[in-house]
């Protein structure tokens, strides 16, 4: 028997670090652990000195319950896991879990149990709420059909991964139940502080949960870190690549913790605290080689604070297409020439080519990703990469995975769901024998930029064709006229190209390369 409330299932929220005795009790002292957090402002380019825009986003808590139906589970002032708890609750429900109660002195022992206890804690809550779902009247559902989705910011990223990847520290039953998984800034390889990670032996306020060596131990991957020294795998076995999502903010002017000293500490590429490279997660296969990035997306948002992350609607847009949405999108470029400047062609050159998207649905004034060079969070590769006939995998570089939703139609008369997506390579600083060459070279000048409008109609029927039409928007402003020609992977999955660039030196020529799929269907 299948799960009848599908997509809509349970939400647990897995809030992130509080380092200080205040903050565990601020935390504490909030029903909902800053999930409820809205926003009146936003940020629509990296200068800080410009105003900020007005943006009304009223919090993930309020607009689940508005748009899609979800309602908190406390009831006369309890929660589901006090013991004078009674009644079953709906699958739409939002559950927090409230980890740091035991840490606070408000309503525990002012002692903070180490990361290994909130991963355990976590299973007993998935297997409480499976309990008293299953148990309402109207759920019609067995324990063995019960699934929920984790929904997590920071460190409460890394408590998922714990218990999902190491089986000393939950309960297999409470693993089999999660479907999908969500995390805003978590550092999924650690933080590093000027440079360096922060070391094993800084116990203080539980730092070292951060450090890689800690995290391989309680992330059961001392195998793999000891050959890469990354933390940030996700064993294939242990949860499928596939139904886990990062977004990763870029904005590190706007992170105010410590009075500004988080960010300089973090430095550029970063939210304020976690890197730009250390926010994301890639799965692995038995033999522990790399199968697939996890669906990534970035947004220039702070780590939190008034331009945090969690209460953005750019974050809010990505959760929720990727827990409910129709089509997955998984974009990737494939580069199969650079062409020099013919005045150093032939010559020993190193150069920097950094790849940048924007992608949009049609209709909004957000970006569900945004990737430039201003905000550190550019797809970078070098010269010797991009032309080393040995080392094919570095020209197939993975940019964004997007999702999208037939219910935020514009039109909702209009079958097609379309999306603009801009590729930009930025012009690299060429140098030759080590010295830069300034000629024909402008700062902030691109061998490549333009949009490209992707309006496709998915299958209306089981095995069905899907219908695809794109254009460049230096061809055709605002329009989709060109049929696109797709081949079935043996996965089920579709897949597209579309050529961008040309011969022209200095260029760049490629594919813009799409793997599509019927999402929750």
């Amino acid at each position: 028997m299948s799960n009848p409330h599908a997509p809509f299932y349970p939400i647990i929220y897995v809030r992130g670090y509080a380092m200080t005795q205040s903050e565990q009790d601020e935390t504490t002292a909030d029903p909902f652990c800053g999930f409820n957090l809205g926003s009146t402002v936003y940020r629509s380019t990296p200068e800080k000195d410009r105003p900020a825009k007005k943006f009304i986003f009223e919090s993930p808590l309020v607009r689940l319950c508005s748009d899609f139906g979800y309602a908190d589970v406390y009831k006369d002032g309890l929660d589901i896991v006090d013991p004078e708890w009674e009644g079953p609750i709906p699958a739409r429900s939002i559950v927090i879990y409230r980890y740091y109660d035991e840490a606070s002195k408000l309503l525990g022992t002012g002692k903070t149990p180490p990361i290994t206890e909130f991963a355990k804690g976590l299973s007993r809550l998935i297997l409480r709420v499976r309990e008293l779902v299953c148990a309402h009247p109207e759920s019609d559902l067995s324990p063995e059909d019960f699934r929920c989705y984790l929904v997590a910011h920071s460190m409460g990223g890394l408590v998922c991964r714990a218990f999902l990847q190491n089986p000393a520290l939950g309960d297999e039953q409470a693993r089999r139940a999660v479907d999908k998984v969500f995390t805003y800034a978590t550092p999924h390889n650690g933080i590093d502080v000027l440079g360096l990670n922060v070391p094993r032996f800084l116990s203080a306020a539980d730092m070292n949960n951060f450090n890689r060596a800690t995290m391989a131990k309680y992330l059961d991957l001392e195998a793999l870190f000891k050959k890469t020294g990354r933390a940030d795998w996700l064993p294939e076995e242990a949860f499928p690549s596939e139904r886990f999502f990062c977004l990763v903010g870029t904005n590190r002017a706007d992170y105010e913790a410590a009075m500004g000293l988080s960010r300089a500490f973090a430095g550029h590429g970063s939210d304020g605290l976690v890197r730009i490279d250390n926010a994301s997660v890639w799965g692995t296969n038995a033999r522990g080689q790399v199968s697939a990035p996890s669906a990534t997306a970035y947004v220039y948002r702070a780590h939190s604070g008034f331009f945090g992350i969690v209460n953005s609607e750019e974050a809010y847009q990505n959760l929720t297409r990727f827990l409910f949405g129709d089509i997955r999108v998984d974009v990737w470029v494939d580069v199969e020439a650079v062409h020099l400047p013919p005045e150093i062609q032939g010559k020993p050159v190193n150069a920097l080519y950094l790849f940048e998207l924007l992608a949009s649905p049609r209709g909004k004034r957000w970006y569900l990703t945004r990737r430039v060079a201003e905000e550190d969070s550019p797809a970078c590769r070098n010269h010797q990469q991009l032309i080393d006939p040995e080392n094919k995998n570095a020209r197939k570089i993975y940019l964004s995975t997007v999702f999208l939703a037939n219910r935020a139609r514009v039109n909702p008369e209009r079958p097609s769901l379309a999306y603009g997506l801009t590729l930009g390579v930025r012009v690299p600083e060429y140098e030759v024998e080590r010295r830069f060459w300034a000629d024909t070279h402008y700062e902030g000048g691109y061998l490549f930029r333009d949009t490209l409008i992707v309006e496709m109609v998915p299958p209306q029927q089981t095995g069905g064709d899907w219908t695809v039409h794109t254009g460049w928007q230096s061809d055709q402003a605002g329009r989709a006229t060109q049929a696109l020609a797709y081949k079935t992977l043996r996965n089920g999955k579709i897949e597209m190209r579309v050529a961008f660039g040309g011969k022209q030196a200095p260029g760049i020529q490629g594919h813009l390369r799409f793997v599509v799929s019927a999402w929750n269907g």
